[in-house]
């Protein structure tokens, strides 16, 4: 099957096309596909649940607005920063602890990094444990090691290959189709129902209100997405988990791409603005296979 394949589309003309490739499983099996379902890339961001599950499991006295921003690739709006600052209280850490770094095109503050949460996390991690905070972020650090034995459990997989992230931590490479089975697999996991009844309940720290992952758990709220780096996006609802990359690392894509597979019309098309804020184009199917 060939992949998905997304136009971008500005008075009748076409100025690009994407190729995204996705796969769904459930109970370990392939039960559909477009483009190939074992290419290989980064978890990056899409790993956040699955790094959140050593927290869950270790911090009872976490709520849901705790897991949820742990998990999150934010935008740093008024109630997102609220979250990571609540989580550092709990955890208890400071924003001079977060091994994060800034980020480029943000206030020069660590916590306005779109992963300052994940990484509070993993800062009430060490705390549960009573492990050093310090260099937390480091392959060899107990916390990093958790999040490998935490993805080879949900994959039932070990990596093909590791590197690091654009936060600083350690990022899994898997074929999309693991992906899928780890995103299918998670809320069955121990407490791994914990992450994803706390993704479900508030999208909006998860991630900006235009991310095809946030979009999704706002349409249909059984579903549990998370979106990463590089034009990929793993969701799950149940015991289906699906997983879909854009070829050339695109984000914007992603929406109608998961339309057209998940058969959810109100994704289907993207308004393209221009700076103005007026309706100059649409980001659309061409090409496309319903699951």
């Amino acid at each position: 099957m060939d992949p998905i394949v997304v136009e971008v589309r500005r008075n009748g003309f076409v100025e690009a096309r994407h190729r995204v490739h996705a796969v769904a499983v459930r109970d370990g099996e392939i039960v559909a596909a477009a483009g190939d379902p074992h290419l290989t890339c980064f978890m990056r961001s899409s790993s956040k649940p699955i790094q959140a599950l050593p927290l869950a499991r270790a911090r009872g006295d976490l709520d849901e607005r705790d897991l949820a921003i742990a998990s999150a690739s934010h935008r740093a709006d008024d109630d997102q920063l609220a979250a990571v600052r609540a989580l550092l209280a709990k955890a208890p850490a400071t924003e001079e602890d977060l091994e994060c770094g800034l980020q480029e095109g943000r206030p020069p503050h660590r916590i306005d990094h779109n992963c300052s949460g994940k990484h509070s996390g993993m800062l009430a991690l060490c705390r549960a444990y009573d492990w050093p905070t310090l260099d937390y972020r480091l392959p060899d650090h107990p916390v990093q090691r958790a999040c490998l034995a935490a993805h080879v459990e949900a994959t039932q997989s070990e990596p093909l290959a590791t590197a690091t992230d654009g936060c600083g931590v350690v990022t899994f490479a898997y074929p999309l189709e693991r992906m899928a089975h780890a995103f299918s697999r998670l809320p069955q996991l121990d407490r791994g129902d914990r992450v994803t009844r706390a993704l479900r309940a508030h999208p909006a720290l998860v991630g900006g209100p235009d991310g095809a992952d946030v979009r999704l758990m706002h349409r249909r709220p059984t579903w549990y997405a998370k979106g990463g780096a590089e034009g990929l996006l793993c969701a799950g609802d149940g015991d289906l988990g699906v997983a879909l990359k854009a070829e050339d690392g695109a984000s914007r894509p992603l929406g109608p791409a998961l339309a057209a597979f998940l058969d959810v019309p109100d994704l289907a098309t993207d308004t393209l603005r221009n700076s103005r804020g007026e309706v100059v184009g649409e980001i659309g199917i061409s090409v496309f296979t319903n699951l």
